[in-house]
């Protein structure tokens, strides 16, 4: 990883006062932790082998880190949550209608929303058959990898 991608990722961090993030590759580990004072507390990188300058196409959506499955809450509801850190957002463009509101029936290939991340937007789809019974984030706020976004009941 290069020095500028960990300088993205902590405006990033800063921008949406995001406290914790780690990012695993096959040759590469980095965590950063941000302290009281809003700055870096600790930087980690360990490559357990060489380091090799990886590129992401801006039109290509970047690899994302295990998304948590969707489970169902006490309510016979099921979440479905971001597998990522980033910025939410229900439409593609501010004059495009919702991907999906309360009502919307989804299966597992429609997309609800997309989170943008390090300027990438990546789709989020809700991997789940049902009705969005709950928006959970408000359109263009910040939100952390795990965080419920939606309530869906399974049909």
């Amino acid at each position: 990883m290069e020095l500028k991608d960990i300088k993205a990722i902590i405006d990033l961090m800063k921008k949406n006062s995001i406290t914790e993030f780690e990012l695993e590759r096959q040759d590469s580990k980095i965590r950063l932790k941000r302290g009281l004072n809003g700055g870096p507390q600790a930087v980690q990188q360990d490559d357990s082998a060489s380091a090799i300058p990886v590129s992401t196409p801006s039109t290509v959506s970047a690899p994302i880190a295990q998304t948590p499955a969707p489970q169902p809450a006490a309510t016979g509801e099921i979440e479905i949550k971001s597998p990522m850190i980033g910025t939410f957002y229900r439409a593609p463009s501010p004059e495009s209608p919702n991907y999906a509101d309360v009502g919307t029936e989804v299966n597992p290939e429609t997309v609800v929303s997309i989170i943008e991340a390090m300027k990438v937007m990546n789709e989020i789809k809700s991997e789940v058959k049902g009705v969005i019974t709950q928006v959970l984030v408000e359109n263009g706020k910040p939100v952390e990898f795990g965080q419920p976004l939606f309530k869906v009941r399974p049909s």
